[in-house]
């Protein structure tokens, strides 16, 4: 292996943080490796709000489900879908096709990633905040977003306070297909349920006793915030 791939296997979410900010030069290459990131034809559509306002922070944290991190971290970011330059460079631009809104949510992963793996490179560490998305309107009107552009999801980045253990992903040979769709091997999943409840029932901290299959399943059959293609048809976005 090399230090690129240890740092990506060793990827944890860390949500306690010093008090100790991110220098600028280091936010500086965090930032640019965001931009470096793969983007499809080049659309560049997917803009970045960096939140310093603590009241902003602090209003954010309570809209994603009260995460403390969300104040707390050195450095919170909002990835947003982003064709509203588009339309301001040429009216012109239909925004509002189901793939365009795939192709901004995929960049905006892209991009993040390369931001987050660039952070845990330089020592920092993080975690994701979909919880945005609990009350998107809201965060939308708090960030002035404008037409054409929608909130998808937060990042909090900062000095680790905790070391957790690194979670178990599932299987290669589950998630991995060799040139068609194999059917699922359920005794995979009890083997990988049976790694998790291990995991959980002796992680340093938040232990419960629980199986994957189950807790996926079980938020899988309900509700997931039914409101989000409202708001993006209010956006302008995913109309057809």
């Amino acid at each position: 292996m090399n230090s690129t791939i240890d740092t990506i296997l060793a990827h944890r979410s860390i949500r306690q943080f010093t008090n100790q900010p991110i220098d600028a030069e280091a936010l500086d290459f965090i930032l640019r490796s965001g931009l470096a990131a793969s983007s499809s034809s080049l659309l560049q559509v997917v803009s970045v709000v960096r939140v310093t306002e603590q009241d902003k922070r602090d209003e954010l944290a309570k809209m994603a489900g009260n995460q403390a991190h969300v104040s707390n971290a050195a450095e919170f970011l909002v990835f947003c879908i982003d064709y509203q330059r588009h339309k301001t460079i040429n009216p012109k631009v239909q925004s509002d096709f189901a793939e365009l809104a795939l192709i901004g949510a995929i960049d905006a992963g892209i991009m993040a990633q390369n931001c987050f793996l660039a952070a845990e490179s330089l020592g920092l560490g993080g975690v994701y905040i979909g919880g945005l998305r609990n009350n998107a309107k809201q965060v939308d009107e708090l960030l002035g977003l404008p037409a054409h552009c929608a909130v998808l999801f937060g990042l909090c980045l900062g000095h680790p306070d905790q070391n957790p253990e690194v979670k178990p992903r599932l299987p290669i040979d589950v998630v991995v297909h060799q040139n068609q769709y194999q059917p699922l091997d359920l005794d995979k999943i009890a083997q990988y349920d049976q790694v998790m409840q291990e995991y959980y029932a002796s992680r340093s901290s938040n232990q419960k006793q629980s199986a994957w299959s189950t807790e996926v399943t079980t938020k899988l059959a309900g509700e997931s915030r039914p409101h989000i293609l409202g708001y993006l048809h209010d956006k302008g976005l995913l109309k057809r």
